[in-house]
Formats: structure tokens, sequence, C-alpha cells
């Protein structure tokens, strides 16, 4: 095909969309189930609804094959297992009982049985649940999930693609199963796997798809020759199954590189590639192979991890380059849309100005139908949008909320010396434990407890007028005196003050900085039924007056045990926003910096002894490539040290860290320099307890003894259990107790529960140490 015919035949096409619906109507029946309110029918008919209205939604809009299959109650790569029959053994009598509840068991565990271990999806700020295999995993199809969406779609008229995650990710992702050594490699059961898969693409042949999507994007991370290997024999058998619909496999979230060739020369029909910030690399790679010969290419063009609208005009160049490199070439995002919110027209508390220049899942969904249309029949068809989008691109350049004199001034006069405590750990921790007087074993929480219907209710009611902000405050601090009491009821060493005033970790901070902004509806998936509006950071970030210093210092006034000052570090603050993408992240980081730099030295000067400032996120923005990843994570703890250093030696600084992989950070962790880390460990069996040793990490380190994910209550054995586990890695000198994260999403029952086990395991322990 000719590079005229290639972009005539151009379509739009997304992989994936947002599943919650526009009023989050999955959420609350999925917990509504839970809770007994919504019945097993009731769920599966709002499913189906959400599924029929996207995929309308879509085709109106003028995009020509939508995606089936990415739907999911709580996460696709469960999902996967699922239909590869690769379930727990300790979960098979509650999948065999119920399917629905034991796929809910295998997400959140019951009291009796742990959940499968929950970690980030690549970098984002998505979670799945991580596959258990082992050499004795026996897998089986079910296609049940996959042939009944497609079987939907095709009932209502449209074209759709059903998609899967591929093979090779998905043995990738696994981990060995409990009992299983260490050392085992999923993908060794590569061989076993790729029948069921065949199996589960025939299914889908005869329900009527005529092209299947097999997502890989672990092929965009560094990858071994084995690795390689493994993904030119999986594609070399699917490629060759006969009477199979096309088979389309995606990348996303990076670069290919060395994956890239064996992906063109498999006996594949197209192959799907991020253009946004692997665009170079990714075009330079294609060419070098000669392109794509007799295949589809769809091309990525659009972000779908960020609301900034699309520059048309760059995205047009990119993909006319494209063209005779592949047989044909459709326009989509670099991703699903899964990753962004719904629909940027649903905000009303924004400037009608900058509102133009965001663009949610359903404004890139227009971009890349635009975008579409463009390349097959002509910039002249879209004149009109493409003058709009200039100006809108203008507008943003141009806008005072982008650019601030002052605080520029003040990120580019920071020196070295910013970012170094006065004193080494060694003699800080001295200082520490003398002015704290902390038993060994200290315990302590992540910072927040439940936030209760009753604390949602008064920031309605603050919001609607029907109470003021001195009825709030009262509400407030009424909430904080029984956090505190309970905490000192049940002997807990550094208390919290539960921050009963805070939506959301980042947004709470996000609206008192300038230069972010706040969406009502934009809310994103985080996992299973946890949904967050990541603030939109626009512009350039300064803090007009302390935030949280007048209810540390209230919390401080009810008891004589130190209480800890709770921040999100600056990389969270990127990270778990819609960061701007108009200047190097580092630049961002270090305004972020200097604005929690003033609150951190106010919370000193208010008498806050322990201030933990949460990076979370710190392991999940790790670029996934080995060879991004040292700039990344200068700036990164740069900017956090730069944040935590203005302090006495005798105030000790704290950061908390979850559901990520940590023992390729670890150095990372070590540069941050903070006094006492706290980690998840609870899924992971104390893994990150172990890693921090072999790397001779040398402060004080919290690995979690309590997984607030799971509604289950651990025991006091339990919690014991994991606390020697910690104790053959770390010695008790430099031991805390807590749990994984913070208990905002728990219940006052479970967690007073969970609180009192974890004091009472903590105390067991304590008395099993030798007497000094």
């Amino acid at each position: 095909m000719t590079a005229k015919s290639a972009a005539a035949a151009a379509r739009a096409t997304v992989y994936g969309y947002p599943r919650q619906g526009a009023g989050r109507e999955l959420k609350k029946a999925i917990e509504g189930y839970w809770k007994g309110r919504v019945t097993a029918q009731a769920l599966k008919e709002t499913a189906t609804e959400l599924r029929r209205s996207t995929w309308q939604r879509l085709a109106a809009a003028g995009v020509h094959e939508v995606p089936t299959g990415d739907f999911s109650y709580y996460d696709h790569v469960l999902d996967t297992s699922v239909m590869v029959g690769a379930v727990p053994q300790r979960h098979r009598s509650a999948v065999d009982a119920d399917a629905l509840d034991g796929y809910f068991a295998m997400a959140r565990g019951t009291q009796d049985v742990a959940p499968l271990e929950m970690t980030k999806w690549f970098d984002t700020n998505y979670h799945y649940l991580v596959p258990e295999l082992g050499p004795d995993t026996v897998f089986s199809a079910d296609s049940t999930k996959q042939v009944a969406e497609l079987k939907e779609a095709l009932a209502l008229g449209l074209a759709a693609r059903p998609v899967l995650v591929g093979p090779v990710t998905y043995l990738l992702l696994a981990k060995p199963a409990p009992g299983v050594a260490a050392d085992f490699e999923p993908l060794t059961l590569l061989d076993r796997l790729l029948p069921v898969y065949a199996e589960v693409i025939a299914d889908l042949r005869a329900a009527g798809a005529a092209w299947v999507q097999l997502d890989e994007p672990a092929l965009v991370q560094d990858r071994t020759p084995a690795d390689l290997n493994a993904a030119e024999r999986a594609y070399r058998d699917l490629g060759a199954l006969t009477d199979r619909p096309k088979l389309l496999v995606a990348s996303y979230f990076d670069r290919l590189g060395d994956a890239l060739p064996v992906l063109a020369k498999a006996p594949i029909d197209g192959l799907a590639l991020d253009f946004t910030d692997a665009a170079a690399a990714n075009l330079d790679a294609l060419a070098s192979v000669g392109g794509l010969p007799g295949k589809r290419l769809v091309a990525g063009v659009v972000n779908g991890r960020n609301i900034w609208i699309n520059d048309l005009e760059k995205s047009l160049a990119t993909l006319g380059t494209l063209l005779g490199l592949a047989d044909r070439v459709d326009v989509a995002a670099s991703c699903s849309l899964l990753h962004v919110p719904i629909d940027a027209a649903a905000e009303r508390d924004i400037d009608p100005q900058i509102l133009r220049w965001l663009a949610f899942a359903q404004q890139k969904t227009g971009e890349i139908v635009t975008l579409a249309k463009g390349l097959a029949q002509g910039t002249d068809t879209i004149a009109a949008e493409l003058a709009a989008n200039r100006a809108d691109l203008a507008s943003r350049a141009g806008s005072a909320i982008t650019h601030d004199p002052a605080v520029r001034a003040r990120a580019a006069a920071v020196t070295d010396a910013d970012g170094r405590r006065s004193q080494p750990y060694t003699a800080r921790a001295t200082a520490q434990r003398a002015h704290l007087g902390l038993p060994l074993l200290p315990t302590t929480t992540i910072g927040s407890f439940p936030q209760t219907t009753e604390l949602r209710a008064a920031r309605a009611d603050l919001r609607a007028g029907r109470i003021d902000t001195a009825g709030y405050e009262q509400r407030i601090e009424n909430e904080i005196r029984e956090v505190i009491s309970f905490q000192e009821k049940t002997g807990i060493d550094v208390l919290v003050h539960g921050e009963p005033e805070r939506n959301d970790m980042v947004q709470y901070f996000a609206e008192q900085l300038t230069g972010y902004l706040a969406t009502q509806h934009g809310w994103v998936q985080s996992y299973g039924t946890r949904y967050v509006r990541p603030p939109v950071l626009a512009g350039d970030i300064s803090r007009p007056e302390p935030m949280t210093v007048r209810w540390t210092s209230y919390a401080n006034s009810l008891t004589e045990r130190p209480v800890k000052g709770m921040l999100t570090g600056p990389v969270t603050m990127l990270a778990w926003s819609f960061v701007r993408d108009d200047q190097p992240l580092g630049d961002t980081a270090r305004q972020v910096a200097l604005a929690l730099r003033d609150e951190v030295n106010d919370l000193e000067a208010a008498g806050t002894s322990v201030i933990q400032v949460d990076e979370p996120a710190l392991r999940e923005t790790l670029p996934l490539r080995s060879a991004d990843r040292p700039a990344y994570l200068d700036w990164a703890t740069e900017s956090f040290r730069l944040t935590t250093s203005g302090v006495r030696p005798d105030t000790q600084i704290h950061t908390h860290m979850c559901y990520a992989e940590f023992g390729d950070i670890v150095q990372a962790i070590d540069d941050l320099d903070a006094d006492v880390i706290s980690l998840e460990a609870a899924r992971s069996h104390m893994q990150v307890a172990r890693e921090l040793a072999e790397h001779g990490y040398p402060r004080e380190a919290g690995p979690g003894v309590y997984d607030i994910h799971s509604p289950r209550v651990p025991g006091t054995d339990e919690a014991a259990a994991l606390l020697r586990k910690g104790l053959e890695a770390i010695p008790a000198e430099r031991l805390w107790v807590n749990p994984d994260c913070g208990l905002k999403t728990r219940g006052w029952p479970e967690t007073r529960a969970s609180l009192e086990n974890l004091v009472a395991a903590a105390r067991t322990v304590r008395g099993e140490l030798p007497k000094s």
C-alpha cells in the first residue's frame, strides 16, 4: 500500500477507557455488593450498562473499532489470572463456590485467607494484582468474560477488538507463589501458557472477533536475551495458528527498543507503538527495521496518561512520517485511557480559558478522531480544529499562571548545601533518641485514620453552607481528640493527628499551593474501588501560608507523646498529579520542594519533633529504562533532601513508601537521608527488610506488619511473626512497628482491632529481646 492509500485507510481507535462511569457507578455498585445492599445480578446489570454506554459514546465520537475486555470489576491482570486458570490454591474453594465472591477474595482477601500481592502497574499510579505461579501451576482456559463482552459489543452493531494482557507480560509480572523457591522464573511456564492463549483466541474468533489485541508493555523495559527469545517464540506460535483473528501486539509507556525488530519479524498482523514521549526512539527503530510492510501500525500520538491538549500539528507531522512505514496507519492514544478522568466538560470551577488546555478521556477521543480524519482526508477538513488548537496552545504558553518570576528566581538560587542536613545520621540519631525517649521497636502509624461518613458529611456541609467554618473546625477538633485518645489508650508510641481535615494526600496540599488546579469530577482508578482525583499542576508553585501547622499543633496540645507532622513529598506531589509538560520534571520538583521546605520549617518552629514526608511514588515514577534512571533519581532525591534539610539534628525526619518493588531503588532510599522510613511489607512477607539489609541500609526502618488494603484483621501472632522476620534483617534498635500504609480506607472497628494487635505484637517481641 502506498503512503497515500495508507493515509486514506487511517482510522481512530483506543486501547481502553475508564471503567467507573461518570458518577462512579461501578464503585458504588461493587461496594454495595460487598455490604450486601446490591445483588450480584444488579451489579452485573450496572457493569453491562457501563460497557454499553462507553462503547456507544466512543462510536458516536467517531472511533471505528471499540475495545472489549478492558472492563474489570477490580483489575485486568487479575482477570487474566482467571482467564488462564491461575487461581492460587488458597482461593480455589472460594472461586469454586462462587466465582464472583472468589474473585473478590483474591483481590481483597478474607479474614482467614490473604489476598494476592498488589503493586504498581509499570510507572503509573494504577495497582495490579500480582499473579502467583510455580513449577506446578496448571493453566486452563476460561474465555467466558472475554467472549461475553465481545458479543455485547457486536450485538450493538459495533466493530470491536478484544484486548488481552499478552502472555509474555503476564509472566514477567508474576512472582513465585508462596512456598516456591524465590529464584523460580515464571517465564519458564511460557510453553505451558501459550496453548491456553491459543484456545482463548480461538474462542474469540468463533465469537466474531476480526482482530485481537495482545498488550505487551513489559517489552518496553530492559529485557534480557531470554525475555526477547520468549517474545519471539510466543508470537511465532500464536501467529502460526490457523483460522485465527488478526493479531495486534500493543506496547506503550516507553520505547520498544530491542523488542521492536523481534515483533516486526513475527507473523502477526499489526503493532501498536507509543509516539508521545518515545516518539523519536520508536520512529528511528521502526525505520531501521524497514517498517511494517503488509502490516497495520497503530500510532499512539495522543498522550493517554496526562490531561493536556494535544499539539495536533505536531502529531500530524509524526503521523505523516509514519506513512509508508506500514500497510495501514491508524491513530490512537499512547495507552489505555484508564489513566485519565472521563470528561473535562464536567468541570465547572475551572476558568473556561484554562479548561481549554485540558483533555480528559472524552476530549482525547475527539483528538484521536480529528487526527485520523486529518490524516485520511487532508488537513483542510480539520482546519477549524487546528486553528482552535493553535490558539489554546498559545494561551497556555503565554499565561501568567505558568511563569512566576519570584518562584523561578528562588529555585535558581538553590545550592548543594540547601539539600544537606547539618549533621550526619549517626549524630542525629543520638540526638533524636535522647530527645524523643522512645522504646525499642517503637510503634506508630503511617498518618491517616478512617475517613468516616461523618467527616465526609462535614466537608459536604461546609461546601454547601449548612455549617460555617467554626462549626466545621469544631468537628475536626473532635475527631482529632478521639484519634489521639485512642492512640494513647492503645499504647502507640509516636502519634498522628489522623488527617481528618484532608480529602486526599495530594489534593489537600494542591488546593493550598499556587500553580495547582483542583477538579470536581476528575476521578481516576488507583486500585479496585479506590478512586482519586489527581490535581492539575498547571504553573509555578509557591506556598502562600502554612498548610498543616494548625492541626498538628492542636494534636500536640492534647498529649505528652510525640505527634508526627504529616506532609506529602515533592515527587509524589508530581506523580499523583497531572503534571505540567512544558518544563523538565526536575524543575517542577524543585519548586514544590521549596514550598514544602517552608512547611517543614514552620512545623518544627511550632514544636513538632517528628515530621514525616511521604514519598510512595518515588519507585513508581522510576523510568522503565535503566539508562534513564540516574538523571531521575538525582533530581528526585535532591528534591526530598531540599524539603527536609532545614531542620535541627534532633528533629526526626520520616518518609513512607508503599506498594511498589523497592529492591532496585535501595540506594536512592539511602540517598534521601531520612532518619526513618516505613515501607509496605506485609503482603510481600518482609521482602523489603531483606533488601534493605542486603544493601547495608544504615538508618531506621518500619517494614509494615499490617496490610491495610484488605479488610481482614491480622492477629497478634501474625503481626509478631512478621515482626520477627523483620528482626532477622534489621536490628531492634533500628526497627519500627507500623502498618503498611495509611488507614483512611478502613473502618474504625477493624482499625481498632488491628492496631491493638499491632501494639500487642510489639510488646510481645520486645519482651523476647535480650536484656542489655
